[in-house]
């Protein structure tokens, strides 16, 4: 296949200095175009030559500026850059590093406030009664400056039994100790020195090391002891409280610094007593009976009561007993008495002038209650009942009155003259 006429092909032989190349015909190649960079000698010579003679001519053609419009012309491009400059320079100068550190946590920022209060109300950093801002709020800012606020937090203290609310900018239970100045070393604590304390802050509880003296069974023991009450202060100072023992303190109050506890050993009996109950006294009147006649129609009977008692032995001393209870063990009955309303005679026909005094005098002593040793006789006349009821007396002659006694003694004596009495009955005629 024969090659088209405008493709050339070019063989080399090492051998033979001659090339076979197919002949284009005239004017079919067309040599590319090219800028011609030859000049003649003469003609780079008269270029510069050239270049100035164009130069005068612009400048003949342009008329001369004179001084002060050049000076017009050039001041506002100086103002601007001179107001530039300064611009720049000002804006420079209030922009501050300042490093903000927030509740432990520091970053570094870059701030155009004037204060520390600027500073916080910027980044969005409120502050309250118990937070602290160092350096103080309103305190001038430079670049360079380090601000740090830290947060409030309550702590519910209870130290050694007294309860009380405190505010801290610590973040641990070690550091809120140093800030409230509590002697941890040898205390019991409710919480770790190491654990955190959030913002809602957390309760504590903190028992310092304290001396207790303990007396007990003649002896006395000094400890010292971290514990809550009493009664395992008294625990520790290895005694035992049994049944009834208890302490000079309540056994659950906080042991205090320095405190004395006795120990009172107790022991405990009941015992029961019985009580009579009085009965009450019923009067009724009865006109059967002469005035100041008072006759027992049913005797009254006391009733009876049990009391339980509560006896201590504190140290080997019998303490008061204490009344625990009562209980009725029969009720008493009332006694009925007659009350004579019956007016009394003025007076018994042709024995009223005898010495009836002188005979009561030697008969009872002049006691209208008295009673003989046999107790069958009563009376101011020792009536025996018999003889009294014969009479119209009610009841015993002794519980009637003086003038009734009398009236009935005279009217015996009507009955049998002197003879009922032997011995005193001769006083009569004085």
């Amino acid at each position: 296949m024969s090659k088209p006429q405008h493709e050339t092909q070019e063989t080399y032989d090492p051998g033979a200095c001659v090339h076979t190349a197919e002949t284009v015909p005239y004017g079919v190649y067309e040599a590319p175009a090219r800028e011609d960079t030859y000049r003649p000698a003469y003609e780079q010579q008269a270029l510069p030559r050239q270049a100035e003679r164009r130069a005068a001519r612009r400048r003949r053609a342009r008329p001369a500026e004179r001084p002060e419009s050049a000076v017009r012309r050039l001041l506002p491009q100086a103002l601007v850059v001179a107001f530039l400059a300064g611009g720049t320079t000002a804006f420079v100068a209030q922009d501050k590093a300042v490093e903000l550190t927030v509740d432990g946590k520091p970053r570094t920022l870059h701030t155009f406030a004037d204060d520390v209060t600027e500073l916080l109300a910027e980044e969005g950093v409120r502050v309250h009664e118990h937070d602290v801002v160092a350096p103080a709020p309103g305190t001038a800012l430079a670049s360079g400056d380090e601000v740090a606020v830290h947060y409030g937090r309550p702590v519910r203290l209870t130290l050694d039994g007294h309860r009380r609310e405190v505010w801290t900018t610590a973040r641990t239970v070690e550091g809120a100790l140093r800030q409230m100045g509590v002697r941890a070393e040898g205390a019991h604590l409710s919480a770790s020195r190491s654990q955190r304390i959030g913002r809602a802050g957390l309760a504590l509880d903190v028992r310092t090391e304290r001396a207790v003296t303990v007396m007990a069974d003649g002896r006395a023991r000094t400890i010292r002891t971290t514990s809550s009450t009493v009664r395992e202060a008294v625990e520790e100072a290895g005694i035992t409280l049994r049944d009834q023992d208890t302490t000079s303190v309540p056994p659950g109050s906080f042991p205090r610094d320095g405190q004395t506890v006795t120990v009172l050993r107790v022991t405990g009996t009941r015992e029961v007593r019985e009580e009579s109950i009085p009965f009450d006294v019923m009067r009724t009147q009865d006109p059967s009976l002469f005035e100041g006649t008072e006759v027992v129609e049913r005797a009254g009977e006391p009733g009876l009561r049990r009391i339980a008692y509560f006896v201590r032995t504190v140290n080997g001393v019998r303490q008061r007993p204490r009344r625990e209870g009562a209980e009725v063990v029969r009720e008493p009955r009332a006694q009925v008495v007659k009350v004579g309303t019956k007016p009394h005679p003025p007076s018994v026909h042709g024995v009223d002038h005898l010495d009836w005094h002188g005979l009561a005098a030697c008969e009872s002593g002049g006691r209208a209650h008295a009673v003989d040793p046999s107790g069958t006789y009563g009376g101011l006349y020792q009536f025996d009942n018999r003889t009294w009821h014969s009479l119209g007396g009610s009841g015993r002659p002794q519980d009637a009155s003086a003038e009734e006694q009398t009236f009935r003694a005279k009217k015996l004596y009507l009955r049998q003259g002197p003879s009922p009495w032997p011995h005193c009955g001769a006083r009569l005629n004085g």
